[in-house]
């Protein structure tokens, strides 16, 4: 159930999920920032998301480096540039059979299916809204602690992704210092444009 202000705004998983539904074939850009101890500064990496049916997912990086990754129905392939291509099964890595299960009923609007893996919860209003998702699996809940939705009417801005160990890094767009991204945050870009200086949420 949404909390209040989201109700009276008008605004619930139920309104989102209609306005992000988009039937396959599709493609959407990416900006994914990624931190670590290890880096300076997190690191951007640019793709596009593609469902070529409804049945398979399709991930493109394009820089800093060359990798796709194609999930479809048990199995996930991963190819980058200069290495062989490795096939494996989902079982192995449930974060990605939870994301080609969420990213297909987030792309069709089935919230009952999407509601079968995930609570959802929202605030905000129909200009800025947040969708929260977080595992029911106790199994996939040990990789995986939320994902977040960001958007704008019926634009989807960001997808934060958060593992169970993640720390959380201030992003801010433009000097804004007010919005926590965890450690790996998915900004969805329409058309061309991929601009890392958009204010998300």
């Amino acid at each position: 159930m949404a909390p209040a202000g989201a109700r009276d705004a008008g605004i619930d998983s139920g309104w989102i999920l209609s306005k992000l539904a988009r039937p396959a074939p599709m493609k959407t850009n990416f900006v994914e920032t990624r931190s670590s101890k290890l880096l300076k500064s997190p690191l951007r990496i640019y793709g596009e998301y593609g469902r070529p049916d409804n049945d398979t997912l399709v991930r493109t990086v394009r820089a800093p480096y060359v990798e796709t990754t194609t999930i479809r129905g048990t199995q996930a392939t991963i190819a980058r540039a200069g290495h062989g291509a490795r096939t494996f099964s989902l079982t192995r890595v449930p974060e990605l059979a939870s994301m080609q299960a969420s990213f297909g009923a987030l792309l069709r609007g089935d919230q009952a299916q999407l509601q079968q893996g995930f609570a959802l919860a929202t605030t905000g209003t129909r200009e800025h809204w947040r969708m929260g998702m977080t595992p029911k699996s106790a199994t996939l809940a040990r990789q995986l602690k939320a994902i977040t939705l960001y958007g704008r009417g019926a634009e989807l801005r960001c997808i934060e992704t958060q593992p169970a160990d993640a720390r959380h890094v201030q992003i801010g767009a433009r000097g804004q210092q007010d919005q926590v991204i965890p450690r790996r945050a998915v900004r969805l870009e329409n058309g061309e444009r991929r601009s890392e200086e958009r204010r998300v949420g």
